[in-house]
């Protein structure tokens, strides 16, 4: 009775074992590309473009592109919002400086530019994918879809920037940053003042 399932560990089956071993590999390789912010977004162009390619020459599958286009519109402004808005709530964390004499605070974004990137590359990766199946090629007035989506966008970025205006933040590095007082060689100001 002793050798009856007693003393045998159980044995883990090849599939999951699989599956877990090409999960880590992919995550090891994604977690590689972290520094190499440049070369990951020619990358996603380098998919949009094959994506643009693949409607282009089906000439269809223009709900999936509308969709697509909505979803990255909501993307695109989670990673232009702050991560606390200081219109909805008043937060002990990090906020943004409202005055010239509040303390600096940096800007931390809702979506970081990492997940952006991934999300926004998974998205054209799936519908890529979805341009095989006609199930998704729906027919519609593209034209339609393109104004409507144009209008969206023009409504949602003016009141982003309206909102950034009025918080007083940019959500892009833009520049060279420089920190602490400017040094003057002759004492006089460059602009005039």
């Amino acid at each position: 009775m002793e050798g009856i399932g007693g003393d045998r560990a159980p044995v883990a089956s090849p599939l999951p074992q699989w599956g877990h071993d090409t999960w880590r590999m992919y995550q090891y390789y994604l977690d590689k590309t972290t520094p190499h912010t440049t070369y990951r977004w020619i990358g996603t162009l380098v998919i949009a473009a094959i994506y643009c390619l693949r409607v282009y020459s089906v000439q269809g599958f223009y709900i999936v592109s509308y969709g697509l286009g909505i979803y990255l519109l909501n993307l695109l402004i989670g990673f232009l919002s702050p991560l606390v808005d200081p219109e909805l709530e008043i937060s002990d964390g990090p906020l943004l400086p409202t005055k010239g004499s509040d303390e600096f605070k940096p800007f931390i974004r809702r979506l970081p530019e990492f997940k952006f990137w991934y999300s926004m590359t998974k998205a054209f990766c799936i519908a890529f994918v979805m341009t095989f199946f006609s199930l998704f090629d729906v027919p519609v007035f593209w034209p339609i879809l393109l104004c409507y989506w144009i209008v969206l966008f023009v409504l949602t970025m003016r009141r982003q920037i309206a909102h950034m205006i009025k918080y007083k933040y940019i959500p892009l590095n833009i520049g060279k940053q420089y920190t602490g007082k400017k040094a003057s060689t002759s004492g006089s100001s460059l602009c005039g003042d």
